[in-house]
């Protein structure tokens, strides 16, 4: 008889398929023990982010240029976060009925006429509409209705154990190829440099190609594993009796999304541009840097939880960020603002994958789509005020009193959950074994 560790290697290696699961070739960033769905997931949100990348810097020079003010560019910027909030929350009460994978491919969709109705309208309220419909994210994160899916789907690709690593791969890739995507920001100032064409037109060429990468993610979807659906058994719910965590939980975070919501990447651009007459080339390789140190602290951040707890990593590595951020608006010349952005980048997105794993592991899989709806939509509503009244501060003054707001909102945040979460700790934390490969023991429990 062959062995099985065989034939699953040559499996991998011939891109074969195994009791009806895709096995098929991996990146080698991704964990071993993940499957071929989880590499799906992470290459399409690689493409996403790529777009979200360089649109979170360009959106306010395209708006800048079509002569809206700092309050209107603000104005958009929120239209989109609170639309976003809407689908998302539409999607997660529904999401028990829908599949998956469907849900995904119509997203893309979206996504395409997106990006070719802001390529085409210059009238402010049409773009406020379609900023309102779309899947626009002026945030440079991810906070569009593709988040709460894939993160319901993620745990199931791997054991129970390597959930908060799959969610750091998750986030070491969108966040590093946004990195790629700010730099590339710079672009259309260049072309309108070397040829015979205007930023506005320019810009405006990068809108069709965020369409275009709507289709490249429609066409990677499609190659999800039916698999991955949930089974007869195991039908995807409501929330139950989880209920009560899952609501404490989106109440926190919606006072960390309120206080980022000050200093989303299209308004720290604005506020680059305004208090130092940085160039859009330069603000695209600052925010590349940044979103590199990013990157790589994502992966640090998952051996860090291994080792202090999922919660004490969300807040110790957050408040030195939340300070540095703080104490730009302090800083007299662009050097010392940059070191202390920097500083931020280091510690700023070393609590995503914590989070996600937190809520995954801290409800039933059934409930898993419904959490991560309920945990994201309030965070994004709560983030969609925050730009309106930061662009209206930014047009009173260049001091830069919302990064002081945001910073102090999200050190409150720090706190709260710390006080409120670190007695319900997930299954891994209390050494309970691994009940199932796709992560479906118990949620979690207290601990005194």
């Amino acid at each position: 008889m062959v062995p099985e560790e065989w034939l699953i290697h040559e499996a991998r290696r011939y891109s074969v398929t195994i009791s009806g699961t895709p096995v098929g070739r991996r990146w080698s960033i991704m964990p071993q023990e993940a499957s071929h769905d989880a590499t799906v997931l992470v290459r399409a949100r690689a493409i996403r982010a790529f777009g979200d990348g360089y649109i979170a810097v360009l959106l306010p020079v395209y708006l800048i240029s079509l002569d809206y003010s700092s309050f209107e560019v603000g104005a958009i910027a929120t239209s989109s976060l609170v639309g976003s909030s809407l689908l998302t929350l539409l999607v997660g009460l529904l999401a028990y009925r829908m599949k998956r994978r469907s849900v995904l491919i119509y997203a893309t969709l979206l996504m395409a006429f997106t990006g070719i109705a802001f390529s085409t309208l210059e009238q402010f309220w049409p773009l406020l509409l379609v900023a309102f419909v779309g899947t626009l994210n002026p945030s440079g994160g991810d906070v569009s209705v593709f988040l709460p899916v894939e993160q319901s789907l993620l745990p199931q690709t791997v054991p129970v154990r390597k959930r908060t690593a799959v969610f750091a791969r998750y986030g070491l890739v969108g966040t590093l190829v946004g990195a790629i995507g700010a730099l590339v920001s710079g672009f259309p100032e260049l072309l309108s440099e070397w040829v015979d064409i205007d930023l506005q037109t320019a810009i405006k060429g990068m809108f069709l190609l965020y369409a275009l990468l709507g289709g490249v993610a429609f066409l990677i979807y499609r190659t999800l594993s039916p698999n991955l659906e949930p089974q007869t058994a195991r039908i995807a719910t409501p929330l139950g009796e989880s209920r009560r965590t899952v609501y404490k939980l989106a109440a926190v975070f919606s006072l960390d999304s309120f206080g980022g919501g000050f200093v989303i990447q299209s308004l720290l651009a604005l506020y680059l541009f305004d208090r130092f007459e940085l160039s859009v080339a330069t603000t695209g390789l600052i925010f590349f840097w940044t979103n590199l140190l990013a990157a790589f602290s994502i992966l640090a951040s998952a051996w860090l939880a291994e080792r202090i707890g999922l919660i004490e990593t969300m807040v110790f590595t957050h408040i030195p960020a939340q300070i540095a951020l703080m104490l730009v608006p302090f800083m007299p010349s662009l050097w010392p603002a940059l070191a202390l952005l920097m500083i931020r980048a280091l510690f700023s997105h070393m609590d995503i994958a914590p989070r996600n794993s937190y809520v995954m592991a801290v409800v039933s899989p059934a409930e898993r789509p419904a959490a991560a709806s309920v945990t994201s939509v309030p965070r994004s509503l709560a983030s969609a005020g925050s730009p309106l009244l930061a662009g209206y501060l930014f047009s009173l003054s260049a001091f830069g009193w919302p990064l002081l707001i945001g910073g102090g909102l999200k050190l409150a945040y720090n706190g709260l959950l710390l006080g409120m979460f670190r007695k319900i700790r997930p299954p891994e934390e209390l050494d309970e074994p691994d009940a199932q490969a796709d992560g479906s023991s118990r949620g979690g429990s207290e601990r005194g």
